[in-house]
């Protein structure tokens, strides 16, 4: 049986399993919507820059809970190049590189990763705004981790 929240206009089920399943789809490929329509049921997944995934059936939108990702996999992601302790700013207490919202070039320094006792900076491999940074001042990173997002 389902429940009143499982409905949607003229008794669709929604398919939550499905949702779930397209909003993956968004985050492997980048994509920041998708739409499929199967025996008159139109679902459609999307995300923007501050917005959480949305559902809209039949005309009508349905706000979907964001799935947890895997960040590594996001294809603006920063990672590590090596092994070694992440530093935001050039010294204890200076301005960060970059933050939330700051626009970058390709080759600007986004952080320090200081290794055997030589800091290495970190130049963003791509153009675009960081919309999320995935570590703290002064936390040990491995290699592969990533860093932050770069849109």
């Amino acid at each position: 049986m389902a429940k009143d929240d499982d409905k949607v206009d003229g008794g669709n089920r929604i398919d939550k399993e499905l949702i779930r399943e397209l909003a993956k789809l968004l985050d492997e490929t980048g994509l920041t919507d998708i739409e499929i329509e199967r025996a008159g049921l139109r679902v459609r997944v999307g995300r923007g820059a501050a917005a959480a995934p949305v559902m809209t059936v039949s005309g009508g939108v349905i706000p979907v809970a964001a799935l947890p990702a895997d960040p590594a996999k996001h294809p603006g992601a920063v990672t590590s190049p090596m092994v070694g302790t992440a530093y935001i700013g050039p010294e204890p207490g200076a301005r960060p590189f970059v933050d939330i919202g700051s626009k970058v070039a390709v080759g600007d320094t986004v952080l320090i990763i200081e290794a055997m006792k030589t800091m290495n900076q970190i130049p963003a491999p791509r153009a675009g705004t960081v919309t999320k940074l995935l570590i703290e001042d002064g936390q040990p990173v491995e290699f592969g981790e990533p860093l932050m997002i770069i849109e």
